[in-house]
């Protein structure tokens, strides 16, 4: 058993899929609140230390992962790499291996990997198919969230199932919000990058203008921080990138990432998102610079 946020929960036979930056310290969190947890990653040695750390079970393989577990959560990197451990990875025009095929009747798969809406949509169907529950919530709060357990998640799927999950999800997040049917989780998401990767430019922009000015930016943030510009880019990056430091946080590579998912739902939705688009080619700039694994903060770099 243990204490969530507001009752108590008991343990649980659960997986997850996915040791990276992020799902490495969420796993732990949910082997710490008690929950018996198999792990799985692409590479075992990530695996087995997380197992050694946590004094859990590393599983070589998704359906090893998953079998007997009534909830199952994942955070991988992309489309392909979620359908190679659901459905498993493609070979010759067919898929087989994957984690669905161990899946017992009524569990409930969460993603918190941050994909199409489309692919979230199709592996729903196909858990569906098996008598199971799919739920797409991709997280906010970056690593340092997910290492706090603080992280923002938002959830696309049926009510019942993440309700049923609602509980499990407080050992790393302070909030879970419901948005709509399948799908409506990774939308969610979209928007939050919008928001992100504008309001680091219009920073990066700042910053830049006031230190050529003359101004000390690390008192003219602080000051700015408690009125109206005040944002989390403000307060968690802004004196970072006054001391041109970038080797922490969301990297580039993947902002960009997101940012061609916003931009492809955009152009399915018929809306025009013409800031984002050009913040994305000054992310190009930025791997260009060899960039791509700085913090999505290094937009600055580009006007230095």
């Amino acid at each position: 058993m243990h204490l969530g946020a507001d009752s108590i929960t008991p343990s649980l036979r659960v997986a997850f899929l996915g040791l990276g930056v992020m799902g490495y310290p969420m796993a732990g969190h949910l082997a710490r609140c008690g929950h018996q947890v198999s792990a799985y990653n692409r590479s075992p040695e990530k695996s087995l230390a997380w197992a050694q750390q946590y004094n859990a079970r590393q599983a070589l393989t998704p359906g090893e992962a998953v079998h007997g577990a009534q909830m199952v959560f994942s955070c991988v990197g992309a489309d392909e790499d979620l359908r190679a451990i659901t459905l498993g990875p493609l070979h010759e025009g067919l898929r087989q291996g994957g984690g669905f095929e161990q899946l017992q009747p009524g569990a409930v798969w969460v993603d918190h990997t941050t994909t199409s809406a489309e692919v979230a949509r199709e592996l729903d169907q196909a858990a569906r198919a098996r008598g199971c529950h799919f739920v797409d919530a991709p997280v906010s709060g970056g690593n340092l969230g997910a290492i706090q357990g603080v992280l923002t998640v938002l959830c696309g799927g049926e009510g019942a199932a993440i309700e049923r999950v609602r509980p499990v999800l407080r050992a790393y997040a302070k909030a879970v919000t419901h948005l709509g049917p399948v799908g409506a989780g990774q939308l969610g998401k979209m928007v939050n990058q919008v928001c992100i990767a504008s309001t680091l430019q219009g920073l990066a922009e700042a910053i830049n203008f006031g230190h050529k000015a003359g101004l000390d930016m690390k008192v003219v943030l602080e000051a700015l921080s408690q009125g109206a510009a005040q944002s989390w880019q403000m307060q968690h990056r802004g004196s970072s990138m006054v001391d041109n430091q970038f080797n922490f946080g969301f990297a580039v590579d993947l902002m960009r990432k997101d940012l061609g998912l916003v931009l492809e739902e955009a152009r399915r939705q018929g809306v025009r998102l013409p800031v984002t688009a050009l913040v994305d080619q000054f992310y190009g700039d930025v791997q260009a610079l060899g960039g791509g694994r700085w913090d999505t903060s290094s937009l600055i770099k580009r006007l230095l």
